[in-house]
């Protein structure tokens, strides 16, 4: 691994991408710690040292900001809004023909579903921006813990302004994910993501190890990261393999086809979209009940049932892990498609005719493949919720969602190198 290493960076074209995108990540990193215009940071950091995690939505948007959200700085929003735009351009394929149709033409199409997802990537941040920059105002934002103004002017202007500043800023870290995608290594946002979740890690894993049986608490969660990350290294690897084999044509003096190949299908082909679905209609009750009368019944019922490690609240996102993971993989994965394609090129699969047959082969293969994908991704969701009870530790450097991200991005950003060794015949990571 070392070797492949020191030659990626003395292979010329890629230790320059490898550079492009260590500064874009820089950068990124950079401006979460750029307030936005008008806030009191020295009220800013009074607060903070008050405010305890309690699972709600914007802990979420805050862990993919890198902590920028709380700090309300101009790239509070972080990757969020793209996410969220990317995710609902692809369920309107199932709503919208016309999304779909654009899926089917192939390049041209999918430039202009991404033209749609930046366009909705700007409308989500607006929202965005407007709502956690008026929460802050009132104080909601971090729970009302303190009397102290955070945005000590009221004026309009300024708030249009705040809004418009943290907005550009969300196009500007859409625009910094495609640039690595264009000319670094790996898929850019998925990049952000990673540097993101893993700058928090250090002042997480402090915090552990400084409080009460911190030594062994610290020994304890490293070690639950080590087991859950090779689980999900090896099933994020497995797959099962269709056999197709295409029929040999005579085109003019030319044989073509005759060939054997397979169809790639994962067990976790969902990858992690329904953890990040169920965390987020979970984490809405406990950011709701912040708006509301703290002494009223509903919001205490709400508090304490919807609690990270309430056995209520760990069995409603098991069943929604599970339902959600069914539904995407149901939504990317089409067998009638799939069957279709086969048939246009010659294609079959041995031992079963073209066409519909196929298509119900593919499905049943995959509905199994699926359940033991939805299961493994319920386990690695539930595993931190339940040590972090165990353990009463107020939140864990890393949960299932977070494992999930940051094994998947440095296996598919290992790829990416290695295709691009195995170029220049150079020994790759994985050999």
């Amino acid at each position: 691994m070392f070797t492949a290493f020191i030659q990626a960076f003395k292979t010329p074209d890629l230790r320059k991408k490898l550079l492009f995108t260590l500064f874009i990540m820089a950068l990124f990193r950079w401006g979460s710690f750029i307030p936005l215009p008008g806030v009191d940071y020295g009220s800013l950091k009074a607060i903070m040292a008050d405010v305890q995690n309690n699972g709600s939505l914007l802990d979420l948007v805050n862990m993919f900001s890198g902590g920028a959200l709380l700090q309300l700085s101009i790239f509070a929003l972080g990757i969020m809004p793209y996410i969220t735009a990317s995710i609902i351009v692809q369920l309107l394929r199932v709503v919208i023909p016309r999304f779909e149709d654009l899926h089917k033409e192939g390049q041209t199409g999918q430039a202009k579903l991404t033209q749609y997802t930046r366009y909705l990537t700007i409308a989500l941040g607006v929202l965005q921006s407007t709502s956690i920059i008026t929460a802050a105002r009132t104080g909601a934002l971090f729970g009302n813990v303190s009397d102290k103004k955070i945005i000590p002017s009221n004026s309009v202007w300024l708030f249009v302004l705040q809004i418009l500043v943290m907005t550009a800023a969300t196009g500007l870290i859409m625009w910094m994910g495609e640039l690595v995608t264009e000319k670094g290594v790996g898929n850019g946002m998925s990049i952000l993501i990673f540097t993101s979740i893993i700058a928090n890690l250090p002042n997480k894993l402090v915090s552990i190890a400084g409080g009460n049986g911190g030594v062994q608490k610290f020994f304890a969660i490293v070690g639950l990261i080590l087991l859950v990350t090779l689980v999900v290294v090896y099933v994020e690897q497995a797959m099962r393999r269709i056999p197709v084999q295409y029929a040999k044509r005579m085109v003019g003096r030319r044989m073509y086809g005759g060939t054997t190949t397979y169809i790639p299908l994962k067990i976790n082909m969902a990858n992690v979209i329904p953890v990040i679905f169920a965390s987020s209609l979970l984490a809405l009750p406990m950011m709701i009940i912040q708006f509301g009368d703290q002494t009223a019944p509903w919001v205490r019922w709400m508090s304490t049932y919807f609690h990270s490690t309430h056995p209520f609240h760990l069995t409603l996102y098991a069943l929604l892990t599970l339902g959600f993971t069914f539904f995407y993989t149901s939504v990317t994965f089409n067998p009638e498609e799939v069957a279709d394609n086969m048939k246009k090129y010659g294609g079959f699969v041995p031992g079963l005719r073209a066409g519909r047959p196929t298509a119900d082969y593919l499905r049943y293969v995959m509905n199994r493949i699926t359940t033991a994908g939805a299961i493994y991704l319920t386990i690695v969701a539930l595993v931190p919720q339940i040590a972090m009870a165990a353990m009463n530790v107020p939140q864990l450097p890393f949960g299932g969602t977070t494992i999930l991200i940051i094994v998947g991005v440095g296996l598919q950003t290992v790829k990416d190198i290695n295709a691009q060794l195995h170029q220049h015949h150079y020994e790759g990571f994985m050999a």
